[in-house]
């Protein structure tokens, strides 16, 4: 991670050309620097890098610029005043927000106080390692997500929730089931899908995109009782990409119409799910032995 960091030292910077700085400077034959990983779809080495660029951004040293580019931050111009010998996982828990991204991974695989992000335990079976590796992969995924729909117009959003609530099978397989609503007489709300072909049940959407940290309010909730209210709607989904306030959760649990909540961690890992805004990269086949055929 420290040469990663440096190569960012001057300016902003393309992680290809990073990728190919960083291979000549540490002397990599042709053989290392085409080595690709399983997929056969990156090399090693760039993989390599990109997880540094991603673990440093966590950390808050770098910052991502535009997309393929990123550049230091003063904090990572102070760290590299202090001329660390390496920079490692262990450096990076002095910083809050590599901390929260860690303690994040732990409780999402139910390990709470020790991050799989960080170890491997050595006590782990196999099948419990791709696993910890697989829910790395996805936390760092969900939170990439978050990211990029925060960069994108606030309409996105809406449209997003829409796009994903018919990937996820509402609306069946209409064409216009669902649709935004415009920004003035909307009745407060954002979104609708018809779940029937005449519209007789519809699930009304309200979105809210904001930071993490910026919870939802009960208020808020109330609100949105009321404009479900309006539409004479019996349902709504309340979708917000921070969280919501303990007061909030609730109110929703206590109102007499259905109202469910989700936050920015499960939409994110429901987009991952149903393919939205993601795709396979790489399939692995775990494979075990067959006892019928051993069983002569």
């Amino acid at each position: 991670m420290l040469p990663v960091l440096l190569a960012s030292s001057e300016g902003e910077v393309r992680i290809g050309a990073v990728v190919e700085r960083l291979a000549a400077q540490l002397g990599l034959t042709p053989e290392e620097r085409s080595e690709l990983l399983p997929s056969g779809k990156q090399t090693v080495f760039s993989n390599r890098v990109q997880w540094a660029k991603s673990y440093l951004n966590r950390a808050g040293l770098i910052e991502i610029t535009r997309r393929g580019h990123f550049q230091i931050t003063d904090r990572g111009r102070h760290l590299i005043a202090s001329s660390p010998g390496q920079i490692d996982n262990k450096l990076l828990m002095q910083f809050e927000e590599f901390r929260q991204f860690r303690d994040s991974s732990a409780q999402s695989v139910g390990e709470p106080g020790d991050s799989p992000l960080l170890t491997l335990e050595d006590q782990q079976t196999p099948d419990e390692l791709m696993r910890t590796a697989h829910e790395q992969i996805d936390t760092a995924l969900a939170q990439d997500i978050l990211e990029r729909i925060h960069e994108d117009p606030p309409d996105f959003f809406e449209r997003l929730i829409v796009t994903l609530l018919l990937n996820m099978g509402y609306g069946g397989s209409r064409e216009n089931a669902g649709r935004i609503l415009g920004q003035s007489g909307d009745g407060g709300v954002d979104g609708v899908v018809d779940q029937d072909a005449l519209g007789l049940d519809r699930l009304y959407i309200q979105a809210k995109r904001y930071k993490a940290g910026n919870n939802i309010s009960a208020g808020a909730i109330r609100d949105f009782f009321g404009s479900l209210d309006r539409h004479k709607a019996a349902k709504g989904l309340f979708v917000t990409t921070s969280n919501f306030s303990v007061a909030a959760k609730e109110t929703a649990e206590l109102l007499s119409k259905r109202i469910v909540l989700i936050d920015g961690e499960k939409f994110a890992r429901l987009m991952i799910r149903h393919n939205v805004g993601c795709r396979i990269a790489e399939t692995l086949h775990v494979k075990r032995i067959d006892e019928d055929f051993f069983d002569l």
